[in-house]
């Protein structure tokens, strides 16, 4: 009898973490719609950012003082304001989600122009998101030829390979679900 008991409640209880997790990534979808459409990035290449950088958590903080559910620098969060005119932002608005991800789609859109001129702008997109700009300049073995295969296997740093493999990942797992 207490086997069935001690069964039925994991039972339970992994239900409840399941549900959990569901709900915990759903919870943002509108203002990832709203911000997504705002900016012109695909809506599904925004969530799969969320969820590699935060994990759907809006206070995860970085060792390196990234902050809420997009991993936003406090100097990122800063060049937004100063180009969309927000002179009432102060880097505590980055734990407001809306605000977390508004400054980390702009910044992706920013990222994915930059290089809309290549084969796949994506990966040269979210290695600059993860890495920073000077380090895709460097990370071009060929120059402006060069092709997303060939960029991101010239990358020096595997976390960042990983990255934006991971990241590609969800990007195409969302998209073949259709929704968020």
């Amino acid at each position: 009898m207490l086997a069935l008991a001690l069964t039925l409640t994991a039972f339970f209880s992994a239900g409840i973490v399941y549900l959990r997790w569901l709900l915990r990534e759903q919870r943002f979808n509108q203002i990832i719609e709203e911000t997504s459409a705002r900016y012109g990035v695909d809506k599904f290449l925004v969530k799969a950012v969320i969820r590699r950088e935060s994990k759907f958590d809006p206070l995860a903080y970085g060792s390196q003082g990234d902050i809420g559910l997009m991993q936003v620098m406090p100097g990122t969060g800063d060049q937004w304001a100063r180009t969309t005119g927000h002179k009432d932002f102060g880097h505590g608005s980055l734990w407001i989600p809306r605000n977390n991800i508004e400054v980390g789609t702009w910044y992706l859109a920013r990222a994915l122009r930059r290089w809309q001129d290549k084969d796949d702008p994506v990966p040269f997109a979210l290695a600059e998101y993860n890495a920073g700009l000077g380090n895709v300049q460097r990370w071009l073995p060929a120059g402006q030829a060069t092709t997303a295969k060939q960029f991101v296997d010239a990358i020096t740093y595997p976390g960042v390979r990983r990255y934006i493999q991971t990241v590609t990942d969800y990007y195409a797992d969302y998209k073949a679900a259709g929704k968020l």
